[in-house]
């Protein structure tokens, strides 16, 4: 029986091996219960190392490329036919019988070499079941079974990197060992299959894929069939492009254990090889990530060290200037390489330097080096080691050209020998500086240098080789006190303040002191931010009898911010005092009416601070948004005065105090903020007041612009100067320069020189002048104060207005040569300016004050206040009280007031603390009968006409008789007025005959002409006719006796012309004298 079946196993196997073994074995995988779906190609496409990698990945697995088969007979298509239809018929009685409970679970295709799963007894009484014995009809095959077993080791994980190619005709088999025959029967004997297993001719042997339905997968793919879904026409078909299969495993599941055979074991060896090179591979991709893994953490520490050796900050340390601008740095502290000529030395390598604007001259712009030189640098001397932080350039302050530094190098020493060039870790590092010439630029280092000298090295430069320079730097501690140390012994807060800080610090000063401040605007800037005053004061917000108003101003130019910190800090210093009970402070807040503003120019100071210190050049804020300089901006009163004055209107016309605005001055180019100054000016009776500047350390004091000199002599009597012939800028600028003391003083100039001297000798520093100004020599010949004429005409200052429009004097304090100190700086400056402060407030008090009123004890509001010497009145206020500046000595004080009798008073001013009461009561006079004349006259000054020299009969008696009958119808006015315009023309004709007449006797004999010039004898004698009501009145009128004869020229330049004074429309006004 069993030599019947193994021979017939034995044909059917030959059968299959000869007609259908390629397509079987392309089909079989009995590594699991699965369908793997397998995208073929074709083996001639795959390379050298792709084989090696299917090799390599399985050693058991030959890649092999197969020949083409050749074309199948008639004979076995239709055997083929034949044993398709014989395994359709066995699937179709296969699923009408009872499927068993998936016993085939139980070996798991990856896990059946697994020893520890081969002995399984429980599973032998379950081979009883129905739904195990149609699974016998798989007896013809048992040979294939233990071929099953190779398949795990084919189809490993990393099979997948070796596809089976079955495109076409050509496929890659595995090399399997056949089992021979004695072993094949001696496996079945053992096993127990030959009494199992039905014979074989009673059923047709199934396709493998009928048993594993259960387990076959749906193919993913549209082209994907399984075989027996083909029909033969596909098995002979030659495709020419890979297409893709499923390919179905056949596993026979085995019921008991297999016992461990020799074919077996060697094939276990090939897995343990596997995974032999398997874990080789593993542990080589260990060691690689491992050494991968230390040469990083070496590299990690290595940097880590290096980086521990430059010391990084997490931000660069702000230091402040060292004080090249500020000029705390002297002359000696700065050194250079070489310099191209001598007005372009180190010491003007100072950041902000200005030129005098001459290119070759002895005050350059800038530090330029000699341009043969190959190797450049410019070196400052701290004097002691400090903390460098970096460093600001700036280019050369020049009309012509753009010479600045583009880029640089730093080093450092601590004995001007041995340099050290800052260095990043890598290399020398390199700053990049300037793109234009007034632009400061900013380069801070990340980690201060400890050294005594810096030197910047230029590397590349536009134009000249030349720069200005700041150093920043930190001091060290140490205990010796440099002057970047102060300690300051108020509790004030020392910082910068923009708008909104500026009007917080206000707020809090006027809730801590609300009995003594107010604050108030005067008006709006072009932006619409106010500009805000505080009042501070005993009885804030109501001008009080006898006390005088007191201004300080601040911030005409946005960038100049050290005034408005100044007055922020004035502020808060008088509110602390007075609530400390400081009696210097309480004596000037109780008689002083002070205001303080820190800001006419706002809009400016906010884009000034938004660069920050150091950083604005020296235009940047200066002026207002739309574009003008408001301490510039104010009318030119000093040519209408001056031009009055050539005249000879004043004071008849033209007063020489309260000049009135030109018409139509505020309707023409005028700021915004100029506009709301002069109406503050008006309302308010300022007594004495001061402007804070910045750019140079001085006190400048009126006239601020130069007058200009009188006409030629042979020009035309009372024309202006300059009408006759045009002067153009140089000449003026020329004129303006060699003008005397008298072009430029005003007739206050001693008091003003004194209230300047008061600042400037209070002030710590101001008259340290032993090392120049700011930007030149010494201009103050070390006084510390200079007249603005002198040293920079303007026209139209703020200083000039208000001495002629209002009663206030006011100067113009330049507070230092940095217009934008650093924080640090404030305490410093604010040290050195406290005293001068409160010194020049207390001098409101030098001089002379009271009160103007009636009889009946009324005041008198605009009285004119003269002073016999001084061609300066000043008038009374609201409340008629007036304040005068004076020197100590004795005065001849007059009050003239309209409708009331003149009064003088002898006044003396001493040298004790304090005003001099000087008031003043004004009878009424006969203003009206006064008023009446001079409407009769045409509101023209009555000519008096006197007692010619007794040189002829006829010429003796005409005046005389002329002026009595002058006098005898001015005295019967209540005539009729025909009589008097005709006795008034039949004088002027008489007048105008008797000066024709001398005229041709002049021209006619010359001896007569140097007679008549060189005898004033007969002029002392002369008697005047006036009323006795009116004497003082005369005497502002001169009398033809007083002056010199004119020249013959002159004489017939009158004639022919009319008067001067109708040229000009002018209202004649007794309110002003």
């Amino acid at each position: 029986m069993s030599r019947a079946l193994l021979g017939l196993w034995v044909s059917v196997v030959l059968c299959c091996w000869v007609l259908d073994w390629p397509e079987v074995a392309e089909g079989q995988n009995t590594a699991g219960a699965q369908t793997q779906v397998i995208q073929t190609g074709h083996v001639e496409n795959w390379s050298k190392e792709e084989r090696w990698d299917v090799m390599m990945d399985d050693p058991a697995v030959d890649v092999v490329e197969s020949k083409p088969k050749k074309k199948k007979t008639t004979e076995e298509v239709e055997e083929a036919r034949a044993k398709k239809a014989a395994e359709k018929e066995a699937k179709a009685k296969k699923q009408n019988t009872p499927k068993a409970p998936k016993p085939t679970k139980a070996p798991k295709p990856t896990k059946a070499p697994k020893p520890t799963k081969a002995p399984k007894p429980p599973k032998k009484p379950k081979a009883t079941k129905a739904p195990k014995k149609p699974k016998a009809t798989k007896a013809p095959k048992p040979p294939k079974s233990p071929k099953a077993t190779k398949a795990p080791k084919i189809a490993r994980p990393k099979a997948t990197k070796a596809p089976r190619i079955t495109a076409g005709k050509e496929e890659v088999k595995p090399t399997i060992r056949k089992p021979t025959l004695e072993k094949e029967e001696k496996l079945l004997i053992e096993l127990g299959w030959d009494k199992l297993i039905p014979p074989v001719t009673s059923k047709v042997p199934q396709e493998p894929d009928q048993d594993r339905k259960p387990f076959t997968a749906t193919p993913t793919t549209t082209g994907s069939k399984t075989l027996t879904d083909h029909d033969e026409v596909y098995w002979d078909a030659k495709p020419d492009i890979p297409k893709t299969t499923t390919e179905v495993i056949m596993y026979v599941p085995e019921e008991t254990s297999v016992p461990s055979i020799p074919w077996y074991e060697e094939y276990d060896y090939a897995d343990l090889a596997a995974k032999k090179l398997e874990e080789e591979a593993e542990k080589a991709r260990k060691e690689k990530e491992e050494k991968a893994e230390r040469l990083k953490k070496e590299w990690e520490e290595e940097e880590a060290e290096r980086l521990k050796r430059i010391p990084v900050h997490p931000q660069p340390k702000k230091c402040p200037p060292l004080g090249l601008e500020s000029h705390r740095v002297d002359d000696d502290q700065l050194l250079a390489s070489s310099q191209s000529h001598h007005g372009v030395s180190a010491q003007r390598g100072r950041l902000n330097m200005q030129s005098s604007g001459e290119e070759d001259g002895v005050y350059g712009g800038a530090w330029c080096a000699e341009p043969e030189e190959k190797f450049h640098w410019f070196e400052v001397d701290a004097r002691r080691e400090v903390e460098f932080s970096g460093v600001i350039i700036q280019g050369r302050n020049s009309d012509k050209g753009e010479d600045f530094v583009s880029t640089f190098h730093v080093s450092f020493s601590n004995d001007s020998r041995d340099w050290t060039v800052l260095h990043d870790g890598y290399a020398e590092w390199l700053f990049y500086g300037n793109v234009d010439k007034d632009t400061p630029v900013m380069v801070q280092f990340d980690w201060p240098m400890v050294a005594r000298y810096i030197r910047i090295l230029p590397q590349s430069w536009n134009g000249s080789l030349c720069l200005r320079a700041e150093v920043l730097a930190c001091q060290l501690p140490s205990s010796v006190r440099s002057d970047n140390e102060v300690n300051p012994t108020d509790d004030l807060d020392f910082r910068h303040h923009n708008y909104k800080d500026m009007r917080q610090m206000m707020k809090v000063i006027n809730e801590e002191c609300p009995n003594i401040t107010r604050i108030y605007n005067i008006g709006k800037s072009s932006a619409g931010l106010k500009m805000y005053a505080m009042e501070i004061s005993d009885n804030p917000g109501e001008h009080e009898t006898g006390e005088p108003e007191f201004r300080y101003t601040a911030g005409l130019h946005g960038n100049e911010a050290l005034g408005r910190e100044l007055l922020l800090l004035l502020m808060q210093f008088l509110c602390k005092e007075y609530n400390d009970d400081n009696p210097r402070v309480r004596r000037l807040v109780e008689g002083v009416r002070i205001h303080l503003v820190p800001s006419l120019n706002p809009d400016a100071y906010e884009l000034a601070y938004e660069m920050g210190s150091e950083m604005g050049n020296w235009g940047l804020g200066h002026w207002t948004e739309e574009g003008y300089d408001i301490f510039q901006n104010f009318p030119d009163l000093n040519s209408v005065l001056w031009g009055a004055e050539d005249r000879g209107w004043v004071p008849r016309i033209v007063p020489n105090h309260h000049i009135p605005l030109p018409e139509n001055f505020l309707n023409g180019s005028v700021a915004v903020e100029t506009k709301a100054i002069i109406n503050w000016m008006e309302r308010t009776p300022f007594v004495l007041g001061a402007n804070f500047q910045g750019g140079e350390k001085v006190v400048a004091y009126p006239f601020d612009m130069q007058r200009p000199p009188k006409a030629p002599a042979g020009s035309r009597r009372g024309s202006r100067p300059g009408m006759e012939y045009e002067i153009n800028e140089e000449t003026w600028a020329q004129l303006q320069r060699q003008g005397g003391d008298a072009l430029r003083e005003t007739p206050d100039d001693t008091m003003f020189r004194w209230l300047a001297m008061s600042y400037a000798h209070s002030h710590l520093t101001m008259t340290e002048t032993q090392r120049g100004s700011c930007h030149t020599d010494d201009i103050s010949a070390g006084l510390g104060i200079i007249n603005r004429a002198s040293w920079k005409p303007v026209v139209g200052s703020m200083n000039d207005f208000s001495y002629l429009h209002t009663n206030c004097f006011e100067l113009s304090i330049f507070l230092g040569c940095d217009k934008f100190p650093h924080e640090s700086e404030l305490p410093l400056e604010w040290e050195n300016n406290r005293e001068a402060l409160l010194t020049y407030i207390e001098q409101v008090h030098r001089g002379i004050k009271g009160i103007v009123r009636d009889m009946e004890g009324n005041p008198l509001a605009n009285a004119t206040i003269s002073v016999e010497g001084i061609k300066h009145d000043m008038k009374t206020a609201a409340a008629g009280d007036y304040w005068r500046l004076l020197n100590p000595g004795e005065y001849h004080v007059t009050a003239r007031a309209d409708g009331y009798t003149p009064q003088t008073r002898l006044c003396l001013v001493g040298y004790d603390a304090g005003a001099t009461p000087c008031s003043f009561t004004l009878p009424k006079s006969n203003w009206d009968r006064i008023k009446q004349i001079m409407i009769l006259h045409g509101k023209r000054p009555i000519r008096l006409v006197t007692k010619a020299p007794p040189k002829a009969e006829s010429d003796s008696v005409e005046p005389t008789k002329t002026g009595t009958g002058t006098a005898d119808k001015t005295g019967a006015t209540s005539s009729s007025s025909q009589n008097i315009q005709r006795l008034r023309r039949l004088r002027f004709m008489r007048l105008r005959k008797l000066r024709q007449q001398r005229l041709r006797s002049r021209l006619s004999t010359t001896t007569t002409v140097a007679t008549t010039t060189t005898t004033p004898a007969p002029t002392t004698t002369v008697k005047l006719v006036t009323e006795s009501t009116t004497f003082w009145y005369d005497s502002w009128f001169p009398v033809e006796s007083l002056y010199t004869e004119p020249t013959p020229a002159d004489i017939l330049i009158e004639i022919d012309d009319s008067e001067p004074t109708q040229d000009y429309n002018f209202q004649y006004k007794f309110d002003d004298y």
